[in-house]
């Protein structure tokens, strides 16, 4: 027996990673501040991408991680308790279809599955994801980061505490995330990500406005959408010298000349409360935003009251005149768009955006410390939320939530027949 043998560790969650790209390495600098979890291992069909970000996990002292053939070796092997699904959009059904597969086979357990926002690409494929963490009986988290970040867990806290309390409930919520455009060519065809910014971001924002207009301890079904109205349009990346800087950058598959998607999106929900109170939730996104570099922002306001974020806002700015020579970078934020002039800095992002409360908590809830606060379930709902956004975009007008005929919706951007004129 070799000396250097790895065993599990009482009290701890081994981790796996499926997908190895962006977002499973946000995860991973955050799984730095989780105290009860060590990450084990990664698997991607890429294994120069997933030797790499198993490296990587390594080199921040999250856990001894490898590089596996497939994810049947991960549920079979004891040292993973639980695996984040961070994959593609068009690969995370599949991919869950082959654990529940190595599951039902009797190959291994696992004690939970975390899958990253959205939880699919339409309403039949999120019922299905349903469908298969419900039929072997594990637990599940569906990871929302924007929920968890501090600013946002703390001022919802005293909001609802002392102006809620004295003053009434708060009855609107704004939410928006903004950026100059995604890493990945996937994400920019419709027919793999399941649409545009709509479905890559408002993901976040629908799910925020609801949760900050819930009250703290309070069941999310306490604050119920009854009317949306959606619009998306492509305002940026149809014009001819983006059309061509997206093929250079990504590949003539990226054709948004012939097959566009939406660069900018706007949602209005009306909610209603048990006692028939009436909340607004108004929530924006865009690929087309021009900054320092990612924004994400919210307000929520009452009667007598306020919060608002931005992770811009961030207490620290650096300023580097036009003689300062460097490579371009993502280095001070996300999604980085200058390296001279004032510069926000967001010093540690994992944290900031909501990643390291996010991570901690699903371990304690694999762990069966707490209760998960959000699952798969939850996770439907915000695709139910997001399709009827495109329905209601494509009619032109608002609707009842939920429409007929959501289940077998899939936007004309996902179909490739949607026109950005």
């Amino acid at each position: 027996m070799s000396n250097n043998q790895i065993y599990p560790v009482q009290g701890r969650l081994g981790v796996g990673f499926v997908g190895s790209g962006f977002n499973a390495r946000f995860h991973m600098q955050a799984f730095q501040a989780v105290r009860d979890a060590d990450v084990r291992g990664v698997w991607s069909p890429n294994l120069a991408h997933t030797s790499s970000a198993a490296a990587l996990a390594r080199s921040l002292d999250i856990g001894t991680a490898k590089a596996y053939a497939s994810i049947r070796d991960m549920v079979a092997d004891p040292l993973i308790d639980a695996l984040w699904l961070t994959g593609p959009n068009h690969s995370r059904l599949e991919n869950m279809e082959e654990i529940v597969h190595a599951i039902e086979g009797g190959v291994g357990t696992l004690r939970g599955i975390a899958c990253e926002k959205p939880l699919a690409r339409n309403v039949a494929e999120a019922k299905r994801m349903v469908e298969l963490i419900q039929r072997i009986g594990v637990a599940h988290g569906y990871l929302e980061n924007q929920v968890f970040a501090p600013q946002i867990e703390t001022g919802r806290t005293r909001l609802w505490a002392r102006g809620a309390a004295s003053t009434g409930r708060p009855y609107l919520a704004r939410a928006s995330e903004e950026h100059s455009g995604p890493h990945a060519p996937w994400f920019w065809r419709g027919e793999l990500q399941g649409g545009g910014v709509l479905n890559d971001m408002m993901c976040h924002s629908v799910l925020l406005v609801r949760h900050l207009l819930t009250q703290p301890g309070a069941a999310r079904s306490s604050v119920r959408p009854v009317r949306i109205t959606g619009h998306i349009a492509s305002l940026k990346w149809t014009r001819a010298p983006y059309v061509e800087q997206l093929a250079a950058t990504f590949g003539r598959e990226v054709d948004y000349a012939k097959r566009p998607s939406e660069d900018f999106a706007s949602v209005m929900i009306e909610f209603e409360t048990a006692d028939g109170q009436v909340l607004i939730g108004e929530a924006s996104t865009s690929w087309s935003f021009v900054g320092a570099g990612l924004r994400l922002s919210a307000e929520l306001l009452g009667p007598e009251y306020s919060m608002s974020w931005n992770t811009l806002n961030s207490g620290l700015n650096l300023f580097f005149s036009r003689e300062v020579r460097g490579a371009t970078g993502e280095d001070l934020v996300e999604k980085q768009n200058a390296e001279v002039g004032s510069m926000p800095v967001v010093a540690n992002e994992a944290a900031a955006y909501g990643y390291e409360n996010e991570d901690r908590h699903f371990v304690r809830a694999f762990l069966g410390k707490e209760a998960p606060l959000l699952t798969f379930d939850d996770g439907l709902e915000v695709v139910s939320l997001l399709m009827a956004a495109y329905q209601s975009a494509e009619l032109g007008k608002t609707l009842d939530f939920p429409p007929a005929g959501l289940d077998t919706f899939v936007p004309a951007v996902a179909r490739g027949t949607w026109k950005a004129s």
